[in-house]
């Protein structure tokens, strides 16, 4: 999008790197990274030699990654008292954020948002999630415009959901899924806008919370759900819980609805049930299997993680469990 908007092709003055694939040469100024390359770039160079400003985007999502990476980053600013650090996001919790980062100033953007109407559909106990799902997705394309982002837990309700409405919808109506293990052609079908005289009901999982525009969608229909990683220490796997989305996720969907036009929410949940959702996302660093952490910090030259600025601590009974693994595995040792 940003090379669009520069009329360049992707690798010029915008580049990107991401597992795999990698997009940049001698004219790039600006690289799109994920959180765990970006964490591997500064393991690699902890001076970020030729880098001015490091922009930490969707910060809400307090992924693993993500709080290593601006511990990191402060960390090698220190180094670099002229790098330039900038943490973003439409739900972030400001205040925290702006004393981790030395009382930085918060600056707010209220941008330009289109009214969102709210509506909530009283669950039913006894009905399936992908029966009410369906049944609010027919309703709600007989009784408003444009087209439908719905937001489920995971592949598993999209399929599901899917196979009830193909029979059901409109033959003006295409019906995508979006997920993170469907191809990117699959995922670039799903965000195209629809065909003229068209509709299109896109099934996604949180993967559309942020970052996501996709023309002509006016209504929302949010299951109220998400899948998230859990580790269970005693087993020493980390398995996928189906979880209430936070406050600050639900607004983020709510959002999707207004983009580019008034549009309308259809939450499955009754309004006082809002009240009691959690205010934002668990920080993976609280519920994840630190081992991977644990070792990104030894190559760091840390053994206590004290010794960085996490907005969240990794806890002291998760963090011992990872050493010790990681010693009976002969990858770290007592120093």
């Amino acid at each position: 999008q940003m090379a669009r908007l520069l009329c360049e092709e992707v690798g010029q003055t915008v580049g990107y790197r991401v597992r795999m694939d990698t997009r940049v040469s001698a004219r790039t100024r600006i690289e799109i990274v994920t959180e765990g390359v970006y964490t591997r770039m500064l393991l690699d160079d902890p001076e970020l030699t030729g880098i001015a400003a490091v922009l930490l985007d969707e910060f809400h999502e307090r992924s693993l990654d993500g709080d290593l990476g601006l511990a990191l980053t402060l960390d090698a600013a220190a180094l670099r008292p002229d790098l330039r650090v900038l943490v973003m996001s439409a739900t972030i919790d400001g205040a925290r954020t702006a004393k981790l980062l030395g009382d930085a100033p918060v600056i707010e953007s209220l941008g330009r948002a289109f009214p969102v109407e709210t509506i909530h559909r009283e669950p039913d106990p006894l009905q399936r999630l992908d029966d009410q799902v369906t049944a609010a997705i027919l309703a709600a394309l007989r009784e408003h415009e444009g087209s439908a982002l719905v937001f489920l837990p995971g592949q598993g309700e999209i399929t599901r959901v899917a196979e009830r409405l193909a029979s059901r919808v409109p033959a003006t109506t295409d019906i995508a899924p979006l997920y993170g293990q469907l191809t990117p052609a699959e995922q670039d079908r799903a965000i195209r806008p629809a065909e003229p005289g068209r509709r299109k009901v896109v099934l996604a999982t949180s993967i559309a919370e942020t970052s996501l525009t996709i023309d002509g969608v006016r209504i929302v229909v949010d299951s109220g759900f998400r899948r998230v990683p859990v580790y269970d220490p005693g087993t020493g796997l980390t398995t996928l819980d189906t979880a209430r989305v936070s406050r600050a996720g639900a607004d983020q969907r709510r959002g999707r609805a207004g983009r580019t036009a008034p549009g309308v929410c259809i939450r499955l949940w009754n309004q006082g049930q809002t009240a009691a959702l959690a205010p934002f996302d668990t920080p993976e660093i609280l519920a994840a299997d630190l081992a991977n952490l644990v070792l990104d910090l030894a190559s760091w030259g840390v053994s206590d993680p004290a010794a960085l600025p996490f907005l969240d601590p990794p806890p002291a009974p998760a963090w011992a469990e990872a050493v010790a693994l990681l010693q009976r595995l002969e990858a770290i040792d007592a120093g």
